[in-house]
C-alpha cells in the first residue's frame, strides 16, 4: 500500500508540473493572440482527472485488494511508459503544448514526434495511464469508471481540438 500511495502521489506531482508547463504555455499563446476552444469542458476534465487519483487512493486503501505481482508490475510498466509519452507529446509541441485548448493565429500544426504517428498520441497515455494506474494495485472500479467517463470526455475533447486545428495554417 505505501508503494502505491507513493506512486499515485508522485503522478500527482507530476500533474502540478505538467499545470505549470500548461499556464506557462497557455499564457505565451494567449499573448500572441490565441483563442480559448471548449472552455466547457476543462472543469470536468480537471475533476475526472483528480478523481482518477483519489479514486485510486481509496478504492486501494478501503478495499485492500489482493494484487498480483505480475499484474502490478505490468501495470506499473504501462503508467511508466503512458508518462514518457506524455512528456514526449509536451517536447514536441513545445510553446503549442497546454491543457487547454488555444488556437494562435499562423501557428503551424506540429506532425513531428509521436505527432507523426497518431493524431492525438497525448490522450493514448491518458487511456493508458486511466486504466493502468488503478490497476498497480487492483483498484478495478476506478480504472473502469474513470475509463469509461474519460471515453466520453475525449470524444468531446477529440472533436473539439480537430475543430480547432482546422483553423490553423
Amino acid at each position: 500500500m505505501a508503494a502505491f500511495t507513493v506512486l499515485v502521489l508522485a503522478v500527482g506531482l507530476e500533474r502540478v508540473a505538467e499545470l505549470a508547463v500548461s499556464r506557462r504555455n497557455a499564457a505565451f499563446s494567449m499573448a500572441r493572440g490565441g483563442t480559448e476552444c471548449g472552455r466547457g469542458h476543462y472543469p470536468f476534465m480537471v475533476a475526472l482527472h483528480t478523481g482518477l487519483l483519489a479514486g485510486a487512493l481509496v478504492e486501494a486503501w478501503t478495499r485492500r485488494p489482493d494484487t498480483a505481482a505480475l499484474l502490478a508490475w505490468a501495470m506499473f510498466a504501462l503508467v511508466v511508459a503512458a508518462q514518457a509519452l506524455r512528456w514526449w507529446c509536451i517536447a514536441t509541441l513545445g510553446r503549442q503544448w497546454n491543457t487547454r485548448v488555444i488556437v494562435v493565429p499562423g501557428a503551424a500544426r506540429v506532425t513531428g514526434g509521436p505527432y507523426r504517428l497518431l493524431p492525438h498520441p497525448n490522450y493514448v497515455a491518458v487511456v493508458v495511464e486511466g486504466l493502468a494506474l488503478p490497476l498497480v494495485h487492483s483498484a478495478w472500479v476506478t480504472a473502469v469508471v474513470f475509463t469509461t467517463l474519460n471515453g466520453f470526455l475525449l470524444v468531446t475533447r477529440v472533436r473539439t481540438e480537430d475543430a480547432a486545428l482546422t483553423r490553423l495554417a
